[in-house]
């Protein structure tokens, strides 16, 4: 099938708005013709994960669009670079890697992206509109953006994200589609008891399950409704498309797409119906701590991103006692600002909470050197921190993490799981 052009598309390809823009349009075209696409969509907005430095290549590519007098054509922000900009916290990358990470960072900016450098940005006033297409990158932006905004975007991954910004276009194939965002397996939680669902360490834990059992696949949670906030959606999300490949899931009565079971399911019948028990669960909560050592050598929350509220709970449940162990905090500066505002970061720091903004701990060197053990309430984090950083996980819920950083070891409150 032959790709459709507009007579702008043309233009472009032409060199017409010069060979930034050419360029980036000629990736998000061959990337259509891959995906069998029949045409490209105009975008609304675009989330960029390319701007965090792996290598020297990422760089020269992004400065290649700049000498090529590229800027995005939407609205674009930013998720985690490799550098905190702000000064809040200290990473260890040598000279050269620090100098490329930042060249990166300046050359999106050059760009017209907008310095947010979180990978919460629907956090932070970035909110596509229900229906919306949009074209963002990182695994949990993208799974938020899907399943709690209502706008429609696949996982564009690296260098996909920015050239899609640019050209203000994305390929029509995948979540993009109506028919491709119908759930068809419906995971029934309603017998698990009342307290769990309405706690903070159950989301991470659920997710987790949930993208080990769906994979790719999208599934419709029924017996949640009226229990999580969007804290707990931001969680679940995470942690199921770090443990599988979850870019959109359904929770009935919650998400937009979901007002009934029978609304997400688009009026068919489901292949299958999980009835999720607690032996499920207590599974996945075991995956997430592969620590053996109930020492830890450090703590680290905010993947994704803190929200002010999650901010202003950790304060309360330290309640003015100072932590034994390296605490990081990863937020962004939209939090930041407002934290330095009401105060509550300068308390915080005077108990030992280390805040980290526009980065986070499992993508650059920041957690104590010859540290084996993390504690954390992120599922994400419990995914990636051991490939990413060597250190092994215990996880728990926030509570626990500040009890376990104020007395030097593992704490957990086990009830609930009863």
């Amino acid at each position: 099938m032959a790709l459709h052009f507009t007579n702008e598309d043309n233009a472009i390809l032409a060199g017409e708005k010069g060979m930034g823009t050419k360029m980036a349009l000629r990736i998000v075209a061959e990337t259509a013709r891959l995906m069998g696409a029949p045409r490209l969509l105009p975008i609304a907005s675009a989330h960029i994960d390319g701007a965090l430095y792996h290598g020297d290549s990422g760089t020269l590519f992004a400065e290649k669009l700049v000498e090529g007098e590229a800027k995005v054509a939407v609205r674009s922000t930013l998720n985690v670079g490799a550098l905190d900009l702000m000064g809040c916290s200290k990473q260890r990358l040598p000279p050269h890697e620090r100098d490329m990470a930042k060249r990166m960072m300046r050359a999106y900016e050059k760009m017209g992206c907008e310095p947010s450098w979180t990978c919460s940005p629907y956090q932070a006033g970035h909110r596509p509109a229900l229906g919306s297409d949009v074209a963002w990158g990182e695994s949990n932006a993208v799974v938020f953006c899907n399943s709690v905004l209502g706008a429609r975007t696949n996982r564009y991954g690296d260098f996909l994200d920015i050239a899609c910004a640019i050209a203000g276009r994305a390929p029509d194939y995948g979540l993009h589609r109506t028919e491709n965002r119908r759930a068809r397996f419906v995971i029934d939680v309603s017998g698990l008891s009342e307290t769990l669902r309405r706690s903070d360490i159950f989301y991470p834990v659920l997710g987790t399950w949930f993208g080990l059992e769906m994979t790719n696949d999208i599934g419709v949670v029924d017996g949640l409704q009226g229990f999580p906030n969007e804290d707990n959606l931001k969680a679940f999300g995470a942690a199921s498309a770090s443990s599988g490949g979850v870019g959109l899931f359904h929770i009935a009565g919650v998400t937009p797409e979901a007002p009934t079971v029978e609304a997400a399911l688009q009026g068919q019948k489901p292949e299958r119906v999980i009835r999720v028990t607690i032996d499920m669960v207590l599974g996945a909560l075991k995956r997430l701590s592969n620590a053996a050592s109930a020492a830890i050598d450090a703590i680290a929350i905010g993947s994704p991103h803190l929200s002010l509220e999650e901010m202003h709970a950790l304060l309360t449940l330290l309640n003015d006692r100072k932590v034994s162990r390296p605490f990081f905090a990863c937020t962004g500066r939209h939090v930041l600002r407002a934290i330095e505002s009401d105060g509550t970061r300068a308390k915080l720091e005077a108990l030992g909470i280390t805040i980290v903004a526009d980065t986070c701990v499992v993508v650059t060197p920041m957690l104590p050197e010859g540290g084996s053990v993390l504690m954390t309430n992120s599922g994400k984090f419990a995914h990636y921190a051991t490939g990413n950083t060597g250190y092994a996980v215990q996880y728990g819920s926030l509570k626990d993490c500040v009890e376990s950083a104020v007395k030097g070891h593992v704490v957990r409150d086990g009830g609930l799981w009863q």
